[in-house]
């Protein structure tokens, strides 16, 4: 195997937001080890970040943790500074911070409304926002990528599944589908690669109640046609893909992660 096709990230360096456990720490690992230094961003978890940080320097890797806040614009410039000034550029970013605060539509408050569109789709746009501005500063650099940067917008099947009781938050992940494509289309003429994953079900502690008791997860996987839940692997790995050359006329496209749940399983026997 050649060292391009081992380490298909090497050199590069990647920022992902909310990778301090879950998905984001599973990202922050797999783009490590395909050859990336990984800055693991991190609102209020800070022994969290640097667990994935100390795992990712024990392995031969590079990695630092910042904290900052992703709906707070001030935070979020500090924050690619810190970046750029300690590796000197940026040529991945992962979109992945996002927050739940779920109640039945009467009794959802303002507050609960924007402080999840706040974090998941003005979050979004403060980080894609400055990662371009740095993508177009520096240009491509043709022996780490074939493009000048990629983004990767972690999102949700919400983003087409209506969700009840949870309209703040399917609201975001709707709005992320439409600002991940306008994005793509405006920056990709410059050599930007912007793209998105949409999560199904995958196990990590933010649902444990949906999968912990075996009566839970039989239920959950009614949704899911493949007959598995999801781990933080899958969605790592497709991250590294969009990320590396290997999907470099991938523009504008949401890689739907989920076992087949957007296929609406109940059809499976005609309705």
């Amino acid at each position: 195997m050649s060292k391009k096709n081992d380490k298909p990230l090497a050199g590069q360096r990647a920022l992902i937001t909310g990778g301090s456990s879950g998905i984001g720490a599973a990202i922050a690992r797999a783009m490590a080890e395909a050859g990336a230094r990984v800055a693991v961003n991190h609102l209020s978890a800070p022994e969290a970040a640097h667990s994935v940080v100390d795992a990712i320097l024990a392995n031969g890797g590079k990695a630092l943790a910042i904290q900052a806040d992703v709906s707070q614009a001030a935070q979020v410039k500090a924050m690619f500074q810190k970046v750029i000034q300690t590796w000197g550029s940026l040529d991945i970013l992962v979109t992945n911070a996002g927050i739940q605060d779920d109640a039945p539509f009467t009794e959802m408050t303002l507050s609960q409304w924007e402080k999840v569109l706040a974090v998941n789709l003005t979050g979004q746009f403060l980080c894609a926002q400055e990662a371009v501005k740095s993508f177009l500063h520096r240009g491509i650099v043709p022996e780490l990528s074939s493009a000048a940067g990629k983004i990767i917008c972690i999102s949700s099947v919400h983003d087409i599944i209506p969700w009840s009781e949870r309209v703040n938050y399917a609201a975001s992940k709707g709005g992320l589908l439409m600002f991940m494509k306008s994005l793509a289309q405006e920056v990709a003429h410059q050599k930007i690669r912007v793209n998105a994953i949409s999560p199904g079900a995958i196990r990590t502690a933010i649902n444990r109640a949906a999968w912990e008791t075996p009566d839970a997860e039989a239920a959950l996987l009614k949704l899911i046609p493949y007959e598995r839940i999801g781990e933080t692997l899958d969605i790592a790995r497709a991250a590294v893909w969009l990320a590396s050359d290997a999907s470099d006329y991938v523009i504008g496209t949401t890689l739907y992660v989920d076992g087949g749940m957007t296929l609406y399983p109940a059809f499976r026997a005609g309705g």
